[in-house]
């Protein structure tokens, strides 16, 4: 039992660190392969891949999210344009009859925040523990690290011990700065902005500062070139680099030591991890509205996106024939 107490909870709190980590790509990867450590405001929500101008599933994802369209997947065409009139019936928002990019951008992005207040949910009974809709610290810090608080004997292993020594306050930390009212109780918004800092303004520097130490092993309080690609990339043997890693030192260099004194301090992490310069959401929504805007008036009506179908939703005809494309050029 006392093993078997000891895994459960190095095995949550290890998920925690790493699932519930600051930004995506947090996790270590393979010696050769680049490491994303850019946070996008619309997480779910990426580059638009190369080869998916035909198969239209990246538009499907952020018009209605992963889960959602997988279920339009599932329908028949007939479903799928009923079920879309009316959803455009709620995109529009003013009631004019008119879908305009900025009223898609915020449906986007509403659809593209849904995930994160949907991982809440999953996990919000494992820490409410007495069921009053709200999460204290000490409430966490028990369901999270209460076995090794009341245990330390049987974490022997030093890499256990630092691993916890280190999540604790750190953990503590972001959910101070998460609890706005500092009664260290978060509510359900609270939790998320915990659970979720890249996605809140007031959560920011917390994402900054945890990238910092983490990647920063001299600890000098900046991130040299080394340090930047180190946590990129693990040359374990000797020879070359690859090319994408030599193009990121020239990306230091060149894009993210923005005072040349080489190396980055918090403000140019900020830049570099939280980039304001580009809106995926307002570029998906004006690709819709180009594509299927037929008489060029920079507006959709329901007739359009319907005739447009198949880029806004998916079905069983779609994806039929989606199928039969990849088996082809399977052989």
């Amino acid at each position: 039992m006392a093993r078997g107490g000891r895994d459960r909870i190095l095995g949550l709190a290890l998920g925690l660190l790493l699932a519930l980590a600051l930004a995506p790509g947090a996790l270590r990867a393979k010696p050769t392969v680049r490491k994303e450590r850019v946070v996008r405001p619309d997480s779910e929500l990426g580059e638009r891949p190369a080869e998916d101008n035909q198969s239209f599933q990246y538009d499907h994802e952020a018009f209605l999210g992963k889960e959602d369209s997988k279920t339009f997947d599932q329908l028949t065409s007939e479903e799928s344009k009923e079920r879309l009139g009316k959803i455009v019936d709620r995109i529009d928002s003013d009631g004019d009859g008119f879908v305009t990019t900025e009223e898609l951008k915020t449906w986007i992005k509403r659809v593209q925040r849904r995930y994160i207040y949907d991982n809440v949910a999953k996990v919000w009974k494992d820490y409410d523990r007495d069921k009053d809709d709200k999460i204290s610290w000490e409430e966490y810090k028990q369901a999270t690290y209460g076995y090794y608080l009341g245990n330390p004997e049987e974490f022997q292993d030093p890499l256990d011990h630092n691993t916890f020594k280190k999540m604790l306050p750190r953990d503590e930390r972001r959910f101070k700065a998460a609890d706005l009212d500092g009664d260290q109780i978060a509510t359900r918004e609270e939790f998320t902005a915990f659970l979720h800092p890249e996605e809140f303004e007031h959560m920011k520097e917390i994402v900054v500062l945890e990238t910092l130490e983490d990647i920063d092993k001299n600890g000098d309080g900046f991130l040299d070139q080394d340090e930047y690609i180190a946590d990129m990339f693990s040359h374990e043997e000797n020879g070359p680099e690859p090319d994408w890693v030599v193009s990121e030192r020239e990306q230091f260099n060149e894009f993210r030591d923005l005072n040349k004194d080489g190396k980055l301090d918090k403000d140019e992490i900020r830049h570099w991890i939280l980039p304001q310069d580009y809106d995926h959401a307002q570029a998906e929504a004006r690709h819709l509205v180009y594509e299927s805007d037929k008489n060029k008036d920079e507006k959709l009506t329901k007739e359009e996106i319907l005739d447009n179908w198949n880029m806004f939703v998916g079905s069983q005809a779609t994806n039929y024939g989606e199928d039969l494309t990849k088996n082809h050029d399977e052989l």
